[in-house]
């Protein structure tokens, strides 16, 4: 196996592009998807920091969807042939801020194949690193964690909890209902049946209920950050360390320093767990 998984670091280098738009229809989707009371987007508008997770979702035909609901392996991605993949986190660099209208253009490369030994079995764990250009030139560069997985077993016990890496001054709550994880589902056209197939999560994985969407938390603790902070975020990143699940309150969580230029952030779930670890900088 480990030889297989060692042949797959010949994918580094493969490169993607496409384009996507910023319009009015997906951007009001997205603030009703987060029960903001915006008015109604116009052309010209500012995009909000980490709203571009609504752009550039894997298209692919229907024939091409493996078991998972995922797109099957072996386009862009590596064919990776450990069961389970995931959003392990991501970096995200806001050069310049995408505008309602926007035509955007997509360059991605992947730029690591890593393997490690995990507590559950081997891991593969593929960065991608995309560049996301405007009109006006780079707008946004992220580097998103892919990590694949073997089936642990039957009985492995859960990550022992971590603490919390700050003390919270920004707290928010939110309860992930099976509504708004389809919703958001269908906002990022993302395929992944652990979000919304709640037999198949429970029955097939062995989670034990659906499985909050890594996305939305990186977007919620934008969101954060924007709700408290002085200046827009200019860089986020966020570690997933915990599973979290639908009908289970999570509190977003932000420790701003003293010149206001930076935070630790942080989300708790239900049972005071550290879930994601992150940090921003702001403008």
């Amino acid at each position: 196996m480990t030889q297989d998984l060692e042949k797959l670091k010949e994918w580094i280098g493969q490169k993607e592009t496409d384009t996507d738009y910023v319009t009015i229809p997906a951007v009001h989707r997205l603030a009703a998807t987060l029960d903001r009371d915006d008015p109604k987007p116009k052309a010209g508008d500012p995009l909000p920091p980490g709203w571009h997770c609504m752009l550039f979702p894997r298209v692919v035909r229907q024939s091409q969807i493996g078991r998972d609901g995922h797109p099957t392996r072996g386009d862009f991605l590596p064919p990776v042939p450990l069961p389970r993949r995931m959003n392990a986190g991501r970096r995200t660099w806001m050069h310049e801020p995408l505008h309602v209208g926007d035509e955007v253009r997509k360059e991605a490369t992947i730029k690591e194949v890593t393997i490690k030994q995990g507590r559950t079995g081997q891991m593969m764990f593929v960065t991608v690193k995309t560049d996301m250009l405007s009109p006006r030139g780079l707008a946004i560069t992220e580097e998103m964690d892919v990590v694949y997985r073997e089936e642990p077993a039957a009985n492995a016990p859960p990550p022992p909890p971590q603490p919390a890496p700050g003390n919270a001054k920004w707290t928010q709550v939110f309860t992930p209902d099976p509504v708004v994880l389809f919703r958001y589902s269908a906002l990022t056209f993302n395929g992944h049946r652990i979000h919304y197939d709640h037999p198949y999560v429970t029955q097939q994985e062995g989670y034990p209920g659906l499985v909050q969407n890594g996305g939305l938390t990186n977007l919620l603790l934008f969101e954060l950050a924007r709700a408290h902070a002085a200046t827009p975020v200019k860089y986020m990143a966020a570690r997933n360390v915990r599973p979290m699940f639908a009908d289970h309150a999570f509190t977003l969580c932000g420790e701003p320093a003293a010149d206001g230029k930076s935070a630790k952030l942080w989300v708790m779930d239900h049972s005071g767990a550290l879930a994601t670890d992150a940090s921003a900088e702001f403008r």
